[in-house]
């Protein structure tokens, strides 16, 4: 095996991660201050490095206060603007792609000093907004469009009301639940043991925004403080975004760190990257009970660990309890591995599209020092939609860094997907399911994913006032996937589908 050059290994040798609690909304800090804060706190951690030696910055998709310019106002604080500045497109996965793109970068040549940076301040936005405060930050882009739900779904979907990522995990975790052979109890239990280990490991970190420990049945157990948002899940059981926090991440060369006295105690290797995509449309899909892009990235994330498959540390994106279900699966890991190295999406909070930045870091400064120590980095975006992933390790990497792209994998496993239809009557065999809450108690409409005799595929509501089938779907000690029900045109005009 050839000697790869030290000026071809891609190597992270800063990390940083900043919160904001302010005691008054006079005094809290924007998006672009964070940002700056977590990259010249990353340069630091590095050695330190100059702002001026940054000469590659991608910026992490932001939407709590979107400016006209992100390089420009950034450049500002910084009092430098790399010779490459660009502002990423929105995904949760995009620091591990923007990570892994700016390795490739350092491999080819093109970049000898790369800066990922993100932040978030919707907990300030938002507290704003509910007091008329007007907020003493640079000017937000009256023209900025921010990606959502609407642009990503099919009609049926938009005319359902079924947009949001806490409608859509939900249909993965139901079909999934039946798929895996367990009752909703079951799996109920597993997603709040889950949950509450990820509390724990985010009630020891002080960069966290909720240092609570749940136990698994206050998790589990609807509440004033927790209450149902989507069947199965309550409230603590999906993304936080209310809150303000920042994080970068720094990378050069081998060759470069050592030239610049960067200390090899700061060095995390990149070893392997791997991305796949599914469908956009969710409606477009051949299943919903497994990813077969999540699958194709995490075995190849698997293989490139080597004989063992193991992982000494990882974080597995955490919107929802049925991604990292999934993963784990698909790692063959047991059912008490630790999952997160930060506290996961809920507690440790999620900033957006900025998570995965932070969980960087945090596998960064569990790894270093830890020689053979391997890492996992696997962050996922839209709809179950985007997969990126990267293996890290304190040891350099005895091969190059490919681009990782396993599409082709993903593909050959994909079965056919069934024709979608909106003008069906008669019976129809439950697919998958969830149950929207509003901010009260009671549901506001239940939705189901459907199957006509003939394998067509239908999206139908069922009714508030439809307690009955309410009931069977929520009901904890049996799935009611594959159940036949009858489906009708409603006086909404949607399809409607009750248990027969």
């Amino acid at each position: 095996m050839a000697i790869v050059s030290p000026h071809r290994i891609p190597v992270i040798v800063g990390v940083a991660d900043v919160i904001d609690r302010p005691d008054h909304l006079a005094h809290a800090r924007e998006p672009a201050a964070l940002m700056a804060d977590a990259l010249l706190a990353a340069l630091q951690d590095a050695g330190p490095l100059s702002p001026a030696a940054v000469d590659s910055l991608d910026i992490v998709a932001e939407h709590s206060w979107p400016y006209a310019e992100p390089c420009d106002v950034l450049a500002a604080r910084m009092t430098h603007k790399p010779k490459r500045c660009v502002y990423g497109k929105a995904g949760g996965e995009s620091p591990v792609r923007f990570i892994h793109e700016a390795a490739l970068r350092i491999v080819a040549g093109e970049s000898t000093v790369a800066a990922i940076v993100g932040a978030e301040a919707q907990y300030s936005v938002a507290a704003a907004a509910k007091e008329s405060f007007e907020l003493p930050w640079s000017p937000r882009d009256p023209k900025a469009t921010v990606l959502r739900g609407k642009d990503l779904c099919h009609p049926i979907a938009i005319r359902h009301g079924m947009t949001q990522p806490v409608h859509v995990y939900p249909l993965y975790e139901n079909a999934a639940t039946a798929a895996w052979g367990q009752t909703p109890a079951q799996a109920l239990r597993e997603s709040a043991q889950l949950w509450s280990d990820f509390s724990a490991v985010a009630a020891a970190n002080p960069s966290a925004w909720l240092r609570q420990h749940y136990t698994a049945e206050q998790l589990a157990t609807p509440s004033r403080d927790n209450r149902p948002v989507a069947w199965p899940y309550t409230k603590h059981m999906v993304a936080n975004p209310f809150v303000n926090q920042g994080a970068a991440v720094v990378l050069t060369s081998l060759a470069k760190a050592r030239e610049l006295g960067i200390s090899e105690d700061r060095y995390a290797y990149i070893h392997a990257g791997a991305h796949a995509v599914e469908p956009r449309d969710y409606l477009q899909r051949d299943q919903y009970q497994r990813s077969y892009a999540q699958e194709a990235v995490l075995e190849t994330m698997r293989d490139a660990a080597g004989s063992t498959g193991r992982f000494d540390s990882m974080e597995l994106y955490s919107c929802f309890p049925i991604v990292p279900k999934m993963a784990r699966r698909v790692l063959e890991l047991p059912i008490d591995a630790q999952l997160t190295s930060i506290g996961g999406m809920s507690f440790f909070g999620a900033p957006l599209n900025n998570y995965m930045t932070h969980a960087a870091a945090g596998l960064v400064r569990r790894i270093r020092n830890r020689r053979e120590a391997l890492a996992l980095l696997y962050g996922q975006g839209e709809f179950v939609t985007k997969h990126h992933a990267l293996l890290l390790s304190a040891a350099p990497s005895r091969s190059e860094l490919s681009s990782g792209d396993v599409q082709a994998l993903a593909d050959r496993k994909r079965g056919p997907i069934p024709e979608l239809t909106d003008a069906y009557s008669g019976p129809a065999a439950l697919e998958t399911f969830t149950v929207v809450h509003g901010r009260g108690e009671a549901p506001e409409f239940g939705a189901v994913i459907a199957r006509t005799p003939d394998q067509r595929r239908l999206m139908a509501r069922v009714a508030a006032s439809n307690t009955t089938t309410l009931q069977v779907l929520t009901d904890l000690s049996a799935t009611p996937v594959g159940q036949i029900g009858q489906v009708s045109r409603g006086l909404d005009n949607l399809l409607h589908w009750t248990v027969a």
